[in-house]
């Protein structure tokens, strides 16, 4: 019996397997949750979702939306101050002696609504609004000029990383036809050991060679896999997101100039790049700031006008020989026949300030000092920057013609090798070490190729001339 529904569970468990199995194979991306459609991306797209939803990008553009807000408040500052206040005091109660000699006690009782008007300009305070403005002017453009290069270095990054995704699909290209060629290779080694034309050794060297080549296939799939998920990663998508890059044109690499000048390249670079223009503006900022730390030494004048009015809707004195209360005009005619204004002008100048303004000077001059310093490392390093690009991207031209000659050159000689070999007047050593300087060759090129194209968004970002839509 026990035996018996041992069985019938087994049943019920390879049937229902069976059954998920088939609803698997007929609705694969329903039943997993996964999307199987893929996604073909161009190098132009990919940029414009890294720019999109890259966090830098995001948090460039608040800042510099900021910056805009701060520079609306440095205008404000040449405009009057104007505030205006009401107050309503529904009960006021005030004890007073009428006649102190006979200690006779007086309550005066009010209600009272109060209306004032206040504005003031500043005529004068030693520069320090001025320097303020121009120096939220040259930090709203450097913060402008900050974003383009936030933008910059995404397209940067993210054209890096799709050129090495095309870079291991070729190689795992490669890797794949070695072993299926190796495959193909060992089954023909295997009828000629069979019929007695090679020897055992060559059939077991093929075998351990077939092996190596699918071990290189898993690493390069490992590889792609990396690649793809580093690209996910800076286009901030879903990781399981099935995506494929379009390969770049040939002809537009062969479109690309061999010859650069590397002098004009430097000149161009201190032109062009946004970082060091954002670093220059934020140097010219720096010493209006010290302008405006020196204004505290120097006297402000400021012009006040104010305008008030009151009025009583109730007003009573009670008390030994007051009348319980008083008559007064309606509230609207005692607010316009009871105002009152002042216009005066205010001179203020600290003689002693416990060497705050010193401190506060030193400290602006020690900021421009060390923008200073960052801008001019900033400048050395660009050329620095340039002048190993172009004789990287100089270098990769050389690159590609050398890869091309050894490639063609392992091409013939495996042909030969592979001829003797078939042939029995090569050995298995000879033929193995020419089909792997065949797959080297063709590895190198194809790195050099797309080494190429990595040098070129090198140099580009390098001079700032990297195109970003």
């Amino acid at each position: 019996m026990l035996r018996t529904v041992i069985h019938f569970s087994l049943r019920i468990k390879t049937f229902c397997s069976l059954a998920a199995l088939f609803l698997t194979a007929l609705f694969p991306g329903r039943l997993s949750g996964a999307d199987t459609t893929k996604h073909i991306l161009t190098l132009e797209q990919c940029i414009g979702i890294a720019l999109e939803n890259a966090s830098s990008v995001k948090k460039a553009e608040q800042a510099y939306m900021l910056q805009g807000t701060d520079l609306l408040k440095s205008y404000g500052q040449f405009l009057p101050k104007v505030s205006v206040s009401a107050g309503y005091t529904p009960l006021s109660a005030a004890r007073t002696y009428a006649d102190p000699e006979n200690e006779t006690v007086s309550t005066t009782q009010t209600e009272r609504i109060d209306l004032a008007l206040t504005t003031s300009l500043n005529l004068f305070n030693g520069f320090k609004d001025y320097a303020a403005l121009r120096s939220s002017m040259k930090l709203r453009e450097a913060s402008g000029l900050t974003l383009e290069r936030a933008r910059q270095v995404i397209a940067y990054d993210v054209t890096q990383s799709y050129y090495q995704v095309l870079l291991d699909t070729q190689l795992l290209t490669i890797a794949r036809e070695n072993l299926s060629s190796s495959r193909d290779q060992l089954k023909l080694t295997r009828r000629q050991y069979e019929i007695g034309l090679k020897p055992v050794t060559d059939f077991y060297q093929q075998q351990a060679e077939t092996a190596n080549n699918e071990l290189s296939v898993i690493q390069s799939e490992n590889n792609l896999r990396g690649s793809r998920l580093e690209l996910l990663r800076k286009l901030r998508l879903d990781p399981n997101k099935k995506i494929v890059v379009q390969d770049i044109p040939q002809q537009a690499l062969a479109a690309l100039p061999r010859q650069v000048d590397r002098d004009s390249l430097v000149t161009l670079g201190k032109q062009q790049r946004r970082d060091l223009q954002s670093s220059r503006l934020l140097l010219e900022a720096a010493q209006w700031g010290v302008t405006g730390a020196r204004s505290a030494r120097y006297p402000s004048i400021d012009l006040a006008f104010s305008l008030s009015t009151l009025a009583y809707p109730y007003y009573s004195v009670t008390g030994d020989g007051y009348p319980s209360g008083q008559p007064f005009p309606p509230v609207s005619e005692q607010l316009s026949d009871l105002p009152s204004y002042s216009l005066g002008l205010t001179l203020n100048w600290p003689l002693f300030d416990g060497f705050i303004t010193r401190y506060n000077v030193e400290q602006a001059k020690t900021g421009y000092i060390e923008q200073g310093l960052d801008t001019a490392d900033l400048e050395h390093d660009i050329a620095i920057d340039i002048q190993l690009a172009s004789d990287n991207y100089l270098a990769a031209f050389k690159q590609i013609e050398t890869a091309e000659k050894g490639l063609k050159a392992a091409e013939k000689a495996y042909e030969t090798v592979k001829k003797k070999y078939d042939l029995g007047a090569a050995s298995f050593v000879e033929a193995n070490a020419a089909k792997a300087s065949l797959v080297g060759a063709r590895s190198e090129y194809t790195q050099a190729t797309y080494n190429l194209a990595l040098q070129k968004n090198i140099l580009d970002f390098a001079t700032g001339t990297l195109a970003v839509e």
